[in-house]
């Protein structure tokens, strides 16, 4: 049902976890089958130099997430937004159709947890500008 790689990021995920003061944090939900992604940034020079998740989930929860984190490291703000739940079930070799969904929500969890680190920083760039 799952590729090995779904099952690998799902196994041996190397960016579950929380960054202690992270610059953004994004949570969303899918009341329908319960998954919950949050994911936490931590941006240098307008670039993710950390991306960590918490994920409460299936196993195609926690590969997409473990997926986007990957995906994103290292990223401009900019690249790692148009991260798309097609890139993710692409890079994840395919999902099943019932589980698209999921891939839909970490591409979101990143996107929120981007806007978040905007909307704290917009103020302060426009106060030294």
């Amino acid at each position: 049902m799952y590729s090995q790689i779904v099952m690998d990021n799902f196994s041996n995920p190397s960016n579950a976890g929380e960054i202690e003061n992270a610059d953004g944090i994004g949570e969303v939900g899918n009341p329908v089958c319960g998954d919950m992604m949050t994911f936490y940034i931590k941006v240098e020079d307008e670039k993710l130099a950390d991306v960590k998740f918490k994920t409460f989930g299936c196993v195609a929860a926690i590969a997409v997430s473990n997926m986007v984190s990957e995906m994103a490291k290292g990223k401009t703000l900019e690249e790692a937004g148009s991260i798309t739940k097609q890139s993710v079930a692409e890079a994840l070799e395919g999902l099943p159709k019932e589980k698209m969904h999921c891939s839909n929500l970490g591409a979101e969890a990143l996107a929120e947890a981007i806007k978040d680190y905007k909307s704290k920083n917009s103020t302060s760039e426009s106060e030294a500008g």
